[in-house]
């Protein structure tokens, strides 16, 4: 297992936001985190990613406590693509995913090795912004902005890609272009995946697995088909929902809040 999440406690201050979560991500799967506002989806991401350090518990990535590793060993072999992104000014696109070679350097390395650069070709190649490399972060969409980072992302050849509401702002064209995208790397790569999605059809439709998360505690996980019950989205989302079955898997339509007893 490249990652996996034991008794997991944590949050940002004193009072922890997560409250002893057990997961664990297979090699080469999809697996999103749900749950509504305020459930802890993303302090679980940082916890998962060492930018946040437990309270208690811990994280095992490639069988080793990550929050015991150096971040250049722990780059090396995982990346996160978080909510939002610093945009650097000046930067061309080439030179920015060239900036997820870092990790793979040592300190005294300044210029990009015959290897470093198959690598940031390959990244740019797969995520199809070959004709703008030469252009300026700042001046890319919304879409193009995405991939970009998405590929310094891949330039770092992790074995665990984290991605923090990885559509947001995208309108639907983009949002299913972007998940298109990183299902074909999960295929082709055998890249494991973590996302936090905001919207629950799109998780169903492109995930292996679903964890579903209630005020920090990790309420259900398993297949899209047997977390996805009305049962379930009326206790953690508040509605009243109808399960479709539809070409591209299970979804959901929402009819009415629910009334949920305490």
């Amino acid at each position: 297992m490249p990652l996996e999440a034991q008794n997991l406690v944590g949050g940002y201050s004193t009072t922890p936001i997560i409250h002893g979560i057990n997961l664990a991500l297979q090699q080469g799967e999809w697996l999103s985190l749900v749950g509504a506002n305020g459930s802890g989806k993303s302090t679980l991401l940082k916890l998962l990613s060492r930018i946040l350090s437990p309270h208690k518990g811990t994280v095992i990535l490639d069988g080793k406590a990550i929050h015991n590793q150096p971040a250049q060993v722990v780059a090396q072999k995982l990346a996160i693509l978080p909510q939002q992104q610093t945009v650097p000014t000046g930067l061309t696109v080439r030179q920015l995913v060239s900036l997820g070679r870092s990790p793979h350097q040592p300190w005294w390395q300044w210029e990009l090795d015959a290897q470093d650069r198959t690598k940031v070709e390959e990244a740019i190649v797969e995520t199809g912004i070959e004709s703008l490399s030469d252009r300026l972060v700042e001046h890319l969409s919304g879409g193009e902005r995405q991939r970009a980072f998405l590929a310094l992302a891949l330039a770092q050849a992790p074995q665990v890609l984290l991605l923090d509401e990885p559509t947001t702002y995208l309108d639907i064209h983009y949002q299913l272009q972007l998940l298109e995208l990183l299902k074909q790397l999960n295929q082709k790569r055998g890249l494991s995946i973590i996302t936090v999605l905001h919207e629950v059809n799109l998780a169903a439709r492109y995930s292996d697995r679903i964890a579903m998360l209630k005020q920090g505690n990790l309420w259900d996980i398993g297949t899209p088909a047997a977390v996805l019950t009305p049962e379930n989205l009326a206790q953690v989302f508040g509605v009243e929902v109808i399960v479709l079955q539809t070409p591209v898997g299970v979804q959901i339509c929402a009819i009415a809040p629910a009334v949920v007893e305490d």
